[in-house]
């Protein structure tokens, strides 16, 4: 069967709202373009393969009633039921998140202090740009340009983080809680980390950080 690829990206960011509300046959069919940046789409004549990475973001509420559950008035979803509207969310596609972060409903108390440590978008552009160009002239003799590119090959060569701060990830390799394709996306998030904080190697702060990002476990 002819097969072909198309310069032409299909997009390169996007959004979905209520995850857990789309088939399991359509989120699972994200799987493997969040894995090769690449879609085939198979037809009787031939197949034509486009680029296709792009940056996804997954959200999703607690429980298909989606109410902010407190004290005085509390979900009224069963257990089961929120199990099974998870659910839908599988493994293998969670897998493939890099970031995952739980929300909850502030107080009034909690919107006013957070102004106080709120930084202007220029200052956060700025600390993002300046974590690019790092990548950037790391890269500047590879055929890779930012960190989500590099290959398993050379997480675990060059770019292997020292041992003190791998450490923590092999420890949850061994138990179960972390699977080898977590493990390579761990590391390449704790350079991005790296890159913002300055420095020239992730240390034990970026691969903590990054794995509890990577868990779910961060807010």
């Amino acid at each position: 069967m002819p097969q072909r690829t198309s310069r032409t990206a299909l997009s390169q960011a996007g959004k979905l709202d209520e995850a857990p509300e789309f088939s399991t046959t359509v989120l699972d069919a994200l799987r493997q373009p969040l894995e090769s940046g690449r879609v085939t789409v198979s037809r009787a004549l031939g197949a034509v393969t486009f680029p296709a990475r792009f940056a996804l973001v997954l959200a999703a509420n607690r429980c298909p009633c989606a109410r902010p559950a407190t004290p005085k008035d509390p979900c009224v979803c069963a257990p089961a039921a929120r199990r099974r509207y998870l659910a839908r969310l599988s493994g293998p596609l969670l897998d493939r998140v890099d970031v995952k972060v739980s929300l909850f409903r502030s107080t009034r108390r909690e919107l006013l202090a957070d102004r106080r440590f709120i930084e202007p978008s220029r200052v956060v552009a700025e600390r993002v740009l300046l974590a690019r160009e790092r990548a950037a002239k790391r890269f500047a003799n590879t055929p890779w340009r930012c960190n989500a590119e590099m290959p398993a090959r050379a997480l675990h060569a060059e770019y292997r983080p020292p041992p003190a701060a791998m450490s923590p990830l092999l420890r949850h390799l061994d138990s179960g809680l972390l699977s080898a394709r977590g493990l390579d996306r761990i590391i390449k998030l704790a350079w991005t980390l790296a890159d913002l904080a300055g420095k020239d190697r992730p240390e034990p702060h970026e691969t903590n950080s990054a794995l509890g990002l990577w868990l779910g476990e961060e807010r």
